[in-house]
């Protein structure tokens, strides 16, 4: 089967009613990023940082899965897939995505800040005071700015295998993830899905698709498979 690898940010999971962090009435526009995604944050005031995280914990589980991201889970049946994933909510997973990677971690997780073991919290708060077993305070394991990307090496080795690379629902803003896209080979079929002009250059075989996700992503899988036309 041909590798078909999907490259997500905020935009999919707006549909499902998540905020994004760069629109004008995103999460950004409540909070100062300084205030809630910095390590700095997180040693200043963790008080107001796990709240900020339980909310969108909160948030995230309350939502479900929109056609796009079952749309991609579908794909299963026609390629390989692998999702590498910007978002920390699990949404991928729950619409029956089996390959997903989180670059920037995930809400239903916690990390030790002693042992940097992490853990699995479900829906429950996390609160100051909840230590892991050695005693350390834990965290969102979420990759705040100015920390490295654990899982940045093995997606660009998914990337570098890549037979078609769809990227849905992300300005490629956001370094280095965005350089995902340059990881792949030329010689694959590239699609980029967003109603937004996504800034692009010099990468071969790149078709553009200015829609939101659900309808985009329908229309690339409608592309890769023309038996899906008059079923989806």
């Amino acid at each position: 089967m041909k590798h078909l690898v999907v490259f997500t940010g905020a935009g999919i999971s707006q549909e499902s009613g998540l905020k994004t962090f760069r629109d004008s009435d995103g999460l950004w526009e409540e909070f100062r990023i300084e205030e809630v995604a910095t390590p700095e944050a997180w040693l200043a005031n963790p008080i107001v940082v796990l709240e900020f995280y339980n909310q969108r914990r909160k948030q995230a589980n309350a939502a479900s899965p929109n056609t796009a991201h079952l749309l991609i889970a579908q794909l299963e049946k026609y390629f390989k897939v692998s999702v590498i994933t910007q978002n920390v909510d699990d949404l991928h997973e729950r619409a029956g995505s089996s390959q997903v990677l989180h670059l920037h971690g995930k809400l239903n997780e916690a990390k030790s800040v002693l042992t940097g073991l992490v853990t699995d919290i479900g829906d429950t708060d996390l609160n100051w005071g909840d230590c892991c077993p050695s005693g350390g305070q834990l965290r969102p394991n979420i990759v705040w700015f100015g920390e490295d990307v654990p899982n940045m090496t093995k997606a660009q080795e998914i990337a570098r295998s890549a037979d078609v690379f769809l990227t849905v629902g992300t300005s490629l803003n956001v370094y280095p993830a965005a350089y995902l896209v340059h990881e792949v080979p030329e010689r694959s079929v590239k699609y980029i899905v967003d109603p937004a002009e996504v800034k692009v250059s010099r990468i071969k075989n790149l078709t553009c698709i200015k829609e939101k996700a659900t309808t985009g992503v329908a229309r690339v899988a409608q592309l890769l498979v023309p038996e899906l036309i008059g079923i989806l």
